[in-house]
């Protein structure tokens, strides 16, 4: 398990693996989430970054013709 400190400005550093694993960058933005006293950061991805997330899930699995309006 990989623990993090809070610094005096209440700022943590992401572990290296965690950041690998999430393609996340220098810059990029966290949503910040409280759920049941958890505290969550999510990924804020332009739409242009959404490209491949679900990998194995094609468009043909979404909706067949006959459900389109």
């Amino acid at each position: 398990m990989n623990t993090v400190t809070v610094s005096p400005k209440y700022q943590v550093n992401l572990p290296k693996r965690g950041r690998e694993e999430l393609h996340i960058r220098r810059g990029d933005k966290l949503a910040v989430i409280v759920k049941h006293g958890i505290l969550n950061f999510v990924p804020v991805r332009p739409f242009d970054r959404t490209k491949g997330m679900t990998p194995g899930l094609g468009t043909a699995d979404v909706r067949d013709k006959h459900d389109r309006v």
